[in-house]
């Protein structure tokens, strides 16, 4: 019953379009073996204008709590009060926005300091061995650091063109 309707389709299609009643010339003209080679892929849609997430989390660091600004400004001149006075903006405004994108959490919930067990072969990814790692596989250790894990990533999307997909800031011009 599928293919009938297919059929009926297919008629439609190729009494009312010159585009599909050529193709299905060129279609009906190939023997069975030509018809059973897979076709040509498809071309390839244009490319859509995209941008990696590290650069995007750059963009979102410099946009609310002005990161790169902060890190490429010469600070040498400055004096140490006036470093710590911008360091408090910055570090106020990359922690809202880390935790707004990542609502990120300690990987441990254990305080650091304190002895934990250890399975015969941690994950590398969540446990990082460090001290003396000679002879057996430990099995407790002292936490030195709990990790980190985002509980969430809610990166915003870019929609920009594709010739601004390397721009982390645009340059901001008074008028």
């Amino acid at each position: 019953m599928h293919r009938i309707i297919i059929a009926f389709k297919m008629f439609f299609a190729i009494l009312f379009d010159k585009t599909v009643a050529a193709r299905a010339e060129r279609l009906s003209q190939e023997t069975p073996a030509e018809s059973a080679k897979p076709s040509a892929p498809p071309a390839a849609a244009a490319p859509v204008s995209t941008r990696s997430d590290a650069l995007t989390l750059l963009s979102v660091l410099q946009r609310e709590a002005r990161l790169i600004d902060f890190l490429k400004e010469d600070i040498t001149a400055y004096e140490d009060a006036q470093i710590g006075a911008a360091v408090r903006d910055v570090h106020r405004d990359a922690a809202a926005a880390l935790d707004r994108l990542f609502a990120l959490r300690p990987l441990m919930d254990q305080p650091e300091g304190s002895e934990i067990p250890l399975t015969a072969t941690p994950d590398a990814n969540r446990v990082r061995l460090v001290g003396n790692l000679g002879g057996q596989a430990p099995t407790r250790g002292r936490l030195q650091h709990a990790g980190w894990q985002a509980t969430k990533q809610e990166l915003p999307q870019f929609t920009g063109q594709a010739s601004a997909a390397l721009v982390i800031a645009p340059a901001e011009v008074e008028v």
